[in-house]
């Protein structure tokens, strides 16, 4: 005769419930994230102070052109001596005032240069560069 507890019809557990453990590793990850996010760890430093100031936009740039058949070209589009010196008359009022780039072809006649720093120079403009490759 065997001793024997409880019913006959009691199974042995084949399979472990996973609901509990889930349960609480949910618990504990809100736990985690709560308190992870009010914990900040931080470093106190004494940063220096500094004297920079923010520095301005750099001026405008004025594309000036002139071609080998004496056309002058204000940012590629064509214009005449005498638009050219009421649009440099207008763009010397403005603070900052603009900078201008001086594209002259190779084969440009010189007269033709002149005349556009005269006309640059009548209207105050006075920071002018060459461009060359």
């Amino acid at each position: 005769m065997a001793f024997q507890l409880g019913d006959d019809d009691m199974q042995p557990m084949n399979e472990i419930n996973l609901i509990p453990l889930i349960d609480i590793m949910l618990v504990l990850m809100i736990i985690f994230l709560l308190t992870a996010t009010v914990v900040n760890p931080s470093v106190s430093l004494d940063l220096p102070q500094t004297t920079a100031s923010i520095q301005p936009q750099p001026p405008k740039v004025i594309q000036i052109s002139i071609d080998k058949e004496a056309g002058i070209f204000w940012d590629a589009q064509p214009i005449s001596l005498s638009e050219l010196q009421r649009r440099l008359a207008s763009e010397s009022i403005v603070q900052p005032q603009p900078s201008i780039h001086l594209r002259a072809d190779k084969d440009a006649r010189y007269e033709t240069v002149a005349q556009v720093l005269a006309t640059a120079s009548e209207a105050q403009m006075s920071n002018i560069a060459f461009v060359s490759e």
